[in-house]
């Protein structure tokens, strides 16, 4: 079981931006890289500009942000989780292109799942790993219980060996691209970040383990979970 916590937080978003830094520069201390996977909705936009602001000495080109998740749309649509990244964070702080790792999601989604897949693997490989472990995950939530793309009761949820798939979600009748569990679970570190009008009874389903709910599998096998959930001043 992974080790976990859950925040309660008044003053959400620089406490979010706090936590980011601080695990970026244990990673860099540590490890000489920062691997960090962005979440994509609304909760984080205002966290990411937040950690840019505070993280202007961080040396950008020694850290590698790659997503979560993203939509099957192109990378200037108003829906992209990148887009969302690239102007709340990316291009406000001049992070370099090489320090970022898209999912490309507007060309045929399978094939954008395995290329993906094989970017990471490639990373790893070259760090004599098995399979690339990201010092810090960001996560949301969703109100049905998803978490990136991971629907429930869609095929991703149950993926045993891919790190990354597309994903068809009925109930919105469009592919989503998604790091699958195997990999999630593979994080150092996994820091939820909820917003404060999420429905308090799923939380707490989720936080006691109900399976039901895509979130709640989500737990490192080798590392930390934190929540880290805005109460309403």
């Amino acid at each position: 079981m992974a080790e976990s916590a859950v925040i309660r937080s008044d003053n959400f978003v620089s406490e979010a931006a706090e936590l980011i830094l601080q695990r970026a520069r244990e990673a860099l201390a540590e490890r000489g890289e920062f691997r960090l996977a962005l979440s994509g909705g609304n909760t984080p936009r205002p966290v990411y500009a937040e950690f840019g602001r505070i993280a202007r000495d961080l040396a950008w080109e020694k850290v590698r942000f790659t997503f979560g998740d993203e939509r099957c749309v192109p990378p200037n649509d108003e829906q992209s989780n990148y887009r969302m990244a690239r102007e709340s964070l990316f291009v406000p702080f001049a992070v370099p292109d090489a320090s970022i790792l898209r999912m490309r999601g507007e060309i045929d989604p399978p094939l954008a799942a395995q290329e993906y897949e094989d970017q990471l693997d490639l990373l790893a490989t070259q760090r004599g790993e098995m399979i690339y472990r990201h010092d810090l995950m960001l996560l949301g939530i969703g109100d049905d219980g998803h978490t990136a793309s991971l629907f429930p009761g869609t095929l991703a949820l149950n993926e045993q060996m891919r790190r990354v798939v597309s994903n068809f979600v009925p109930k919105l009748q469009s592919w989503r691209l998604t790091m699958t569990l195997p990999l999630l679970n593979q994080s150092r570190q996994v820091l939820f970040l909820v917003g404060s009008g999420k429905n308090p009874e799923l939380l707490e389903r989720v936080l006691a383990g109900d399976e039901a709910f895509p979130a709640a599998r989500v737990s490192p096998e080798n590392g930390h979970l934190t929540w880290l959930i805005a109460e309403d001043a």
